[in-house]
């Protein structure tokens, strides 16, 4: 089947570049001066001795490779690591993060003959792919190239395994790339075992590793001298229609919390400007950070549409809603801000992290609300009674650390598999 794809691929590129790829382009959705690196056609020297190459898509991938990729340089002075991704978000925050002898490639379409330039080039002694999409050319020439091949953090959703089941053939050929199938729980490593994965191993979950967010303090400085004592209530990575559902409540927030500013964090920052839109219409004072609008001491909503500064909003607030979880999206990152010691609150729809949240909420370390209304209400309650606020944001901040564990027993795992 892989076969039979390769081929069709080849044939169909010509009439996808000149249509479906022509519009990203036009679009902006591919980078203007590095588009070359999507056909394999790569500049960037190969570094001298060992390189890894690590693959994640998006950006919650991407980051969550961070803290992988910062142990095994340290344990390895020969190393270099090369992270490729997709996007020009995820692109650009690794250019921001990734440490010393690391640099950031675009991932080539799914053609063999780019996939193999890009073998060619860079001749990786392993390779580590984060992304839950598996792409058949890429794969399957990365198999052929006969180094390491690891799937890291693999996630296999209700969905997607009843639709891999229906297409077992397909899903254990795809599978069967891998020399080592890594989950993020028991019941990913059971799915993909299932599915057909040689061999299938789960050490826990590497976004429960992650590393604090850069922050830049003088910005940090500057925002809290402008904010003062001022309790600030964080929505963070919210999506379409959240925050419409808060702004039916902040009101409420702000007749019991004297001088409460809301800090809204929109998960894709080119909706900052709807974002803000609807709450001035909603009568909130609201200023725009991509704007350069200053939080003066009226504005009562901050909308923050920029990328790469989301550990400043976890610096500057003392409770945090996690966006994602009112929609049937299924959550994002909850462990982030009780990083930062927020207390953390989330939505119904978590399904993205069900066993991640199960730990957190025998922890103590995340309160779980049915509606925005009802997250209102906890916040209301956590900003009244600073004792409860200062233990929930304890446990928070105490669960995560212990949870980050899960890093040595990745590296471990990894380790002994890439000196096979």
């Amino acid at each position: 089947m892989i076969g039979v794809y390769k081929a069709l691929i080849s044939l169909a590129f010509p009439l996808l570049k000149a249509t479906y790829i022509k519009k990203r382009q036009k679009n902006g959705k591919e980078h203007p001066t590095r588009f070359n690196e999507r056909l394999g056609l790569y500049t960037h020297q190969r570094p001298q001795g060992k390189l890894y190459w690590l693959h994640g898509a998006s950006v919650g991938e991407a980051i969550s490779m961070l803290p992988l990729i910062d142990k095994l340089l340290k344990e390895d002075e020969n190393l270099s690591i090369m992270v490729t991704t997709g996007t020009l978000t995820s692109a650009e925050i690794m250019q921001k993060r990734l440490p010393k002898r690391a640099f950031h490639q675009f991932i080539p379409f799914d053609v063999p003959k780019f996939a193999k330039r890009l073998l060619e080039h860079f001749k990786p002694d392993a390779v580590l792919w984060f992304e839950s999409e598996l792409w058949p050319s890429l794969l399957s020439e990365v198999k052929k190239s006969g180094v390491p091949f690891i799937l890291v953090n693999g996630r296999v959703s209700d969905k997607s395994f009843r639709t891999w089941r229906r297409f077992d053939k397909i899903a254990k050929e795809l599978l069967g790339c891998f020399s080592l199938c890594l989950g993020q729980s028991e019941q990913d490593k059971e799915r993909l075992a299932a599915l057909g994965a040689k061999k299938a191993d789960c050490v826990g979950n590497l976004k429960f590793a992650g590393m604090p967010l850069p922050v830049d303090e003088k910005k940090l400085k500057e925002l809290k001298e402008k904010i003062g004592s001022r309790p600030v209530f964080l929505l963070s990575s919210t999506h379409f229609n959240e925050e419409e559902q808060f702004a039916a409540c902040l009101k409420e927030l702000q007749r019991v919390v004297h001088d409460v500013l809301v800090l809204a964090v929109p998960r894709h920052p080119n909706r900052g400007g709807e974002v803000a839109e609807m709450f001035k219409n909603k009568g909130f004072v609201t200023a725009l950070r991509s704007k350069g609008e200053d939080i003066t001491p009226a504005v009562e909503i901050y909308v923050a549409d920029t990328i790469g500064e989301m550990g400043l909003w976890y610096g500057l607030s003392q409770v945090t809603f996690v966006g994602g979880s009112l929609i049937n999206h299924g959550g994002q990152n909850f462990m982030e801000p009780g990083r930062d010691k927020n207390a953390v609150i989330v939505g119904p729809n978590m399904f993205n992290f069900v066993e991640m949240l199960a730990k957190a909420k025998v922890a103590g370390a995340v309160l779980q609300v049915n509606s925005a209304a009802d997250a209102v209400e906890e916040a209301i309650k956590l900003f009244m009674e600073p004792e409860y606020l200062r233990e929930r944001a304890e446990k928070a901040y105490l669960w995560t650390v212990k949870e980050a564990a899960v890093l040595d027993g990745i590296c471990r795992v990894l380790n002994e598999e890439l000196k096979r």
